[in-house]
């Protein structure tokens, strides 16, 4: 029954694309191209409805059993709702922003999906009391616009969260939680029947519709896989979304540092950067597919390690992520301190 599912969604997605693709057209559902967008022509945007209803009838099906199942699905409504109307009218970022908001606070104080502990390396726990809920909501609004804002090329957002899924799901199998793998298993299959069309050259974009929704989803199962555990066992999510969520990061200092708006466009996130390195738009898609594959498979590694062996894992992760970060200039091209650095040792061992 299960893998019967998978597949009816799976086919699902990729026969009702076209479908939707016309629905986008005729709603004024487009992305039309200016100086920051890389695609040459009026695109049809609203794909993630197609992962939508993909999802809704594998739930449909399955009926898959947790308290928080009814919390979730609400909360998806109110994202979807948000994306389809901002893909068609594009709404103000306030606007968007309040709606995610809601959306987590269905989930988080309905639902009682929260972090409210961990486990610390030493001994211990940590409560986090009456923050247990603004933790909360903003773990999961910052991975919803952490997917959306890697939207940018043509499949990135879809192959970047279905390389998460896998992640996700894979952890659930090993620490028997069957919602999380059912629901992730069924978005995963909903997602890549649209990335079908999705990918280089894209037919359809999944627009707001379908990144903020992922983006949700993703963070929610996240949540409900590793809430409430040891303090090195929480990383592992910030690990398998290492791509959306450096990117975000750093583009929150790219802004700070340049003292513009945080909400302000630029053509500075990481897909751009790696065009501007001369690697074409599909060679940059599978480059970042690559990047978020070592994350999901170093995060699997660091779940069964010691903890000294993750400490060191960890460590070994950020400098790896600041030489990235430094290679490509996604803060800026002059930010360089630890190749400076490399780069005056080496010197200095030559004199």
């Amino acid at each position: 029954m299960f893998y019967m599912t998978l597949i009816l969604c799976f086919v699902c997605s990729i026969l009702i694309t076209p479908m939707i693709k016309k629905l986008a057209f005729r709603l004024g559902a487009t992305d039309k191209p200016n100086n920051r967008k890389v695609h040459e022509k009026i695109m049809p945007r609203m794909g993630g409805l197609v992962i939508y209803i993909s999802f809704m009838l594998g739930i449909l099906i399955m009926n898959p059993d947790s308290q928080y199942h009814l919390a979730i699905i609400l909360g998806s409504v109110i994202i979807v709702a948000t994306g389809i109307l901002d893909d068609i009218f594009e709404l103000s970022a306030k606007v968007k922003l309040f709606n995610q908001i809601a959306a987590a606070l269905v989930v988080v104080l309905w639902g009682g999906v929260q972090v409210n502990f961990i486990n610390l390396p030493f001994g211990g726990v940590l409560e986090f009391g009456v923050l247990a809920v603004p933790i909360t909501i903003i773990w999961i609004v910052g991975v919803t616009n952490a997917i959306n804002l890697i939207d940018g090329l043509d499949g990135l957002a879809a192959g970047v969260s279905s390389i998460a899924l896998i992640s996700i799901s894979g952890m659930a199998i090993v620490m028997g939680d069957v919602y999380v793998m059912t629901i992730g298993f069924i978005l995963l299959v909903s997602t890549l029947g649209f990335l079908f069309y999705n990918f280089y050259p894209a037919k359809i974009f999944m627009g707001d519709t379908g990144a903020l929704f992922l983006g949700y989803m993703i963070a929610v199962l996240s949540l409900l896989g590793f809430k409430n555990v040891a303090f090195i066992s929480f990383i592992i999510p910030v690990i398998i979304l290492g791509v959306p969520m450096t990117d975000t990061i750093f583009a929150i200092i790219r802004r700070l540092v340049k003292k513009a708006p945080l909400s302000a466009p630029d053509k500075s996130h990481l897909h751009h950067c790696f065009l501007d390195l001369g690697y074409t738009h599909k060679q940059t898609v599978l480059l970042i597919y690559a990047i978020s594959a070592m994350f999901g498979l170093t995060a699997f590694i660091f779940s069964l390690t010691t903890m000294w062996g993750s400490l060191l894992i960890l460590t070994i992760i950020l400098l790896a992520i600041e030489l990235i970060v430094e290679s490509v200039g996604l803060v800026d091209k002059n930010y360089r301190p630890l190749l400076n650095m490399m780069r005056a040792n080496k010197y200095a061992k030559n004199r």
